[in-house]
């Protein structure tokens, strides 16, 4: 697998296309959760692909400080459901982790994770922050690695 860390305005169109795919696989069909994937933040992320024989196979995005929390931020956390077994969940997190350490020269960062997540995010060092909530219908809870 390899993993590589772009702004919005160096992807390619077929990349952009194969991000919001497997977005859209796992956050809308697979969890049966019709929201706006497409919310105009894009723009200012960085998005770390990791491909597989040329395929996206996990993804996020992440944003400075201020861009979307208070903290730096990680999220779009996905990876594609027939490759979850490989434990690329893990690899793309922590290649996240050290691109926001690096891009954003800070140590701490917020996840706003899926409740059922929360031993994952845990295990990399995340704890939970504040009360838990629904977004998009889904149970969240927000967690901070500092």
């Amino acid at each position: 697998m390899k993993i590589k860390v772009k702004s919005f305005a160096r992807l390619t169109k077929l990349e952009l296309y194969h991000i919001l795919r497997i977005r859209s696989e796992v956050f809308v069909v697979e969890q049966d959760c019709v929201y706006q994937d497409i919310d105009g933040k894009d723009e200012k992320a960085l998005h770390v692909i990791a491909t597989k024989n040329g395929e996206i196979v996990a993804y996020t995005r992440i944003f400075a400080p201020g861009d979307y929390f208070e903290e730096a931020s990680i999220g779009r956390v996905v990876v594609k459901s027939s490759e979850r077994k490989y434990g690329y969940g893990k690899d793309i997190m922590k290649a996240s982790i050290k691109a926001v350490e690096e891009h954003f020269n800070t140590p701490v960062m917020k996840v706003s994770a899926q409740l059922y997540l929360e031993r994952f995010y845990h295990t990399l060092g995340f704890d939970q922050v504040g009360e838990g909530y629904l977004e998009d219908g889904i149970p969240h809870i927000g967690m901070v690695r500092k």
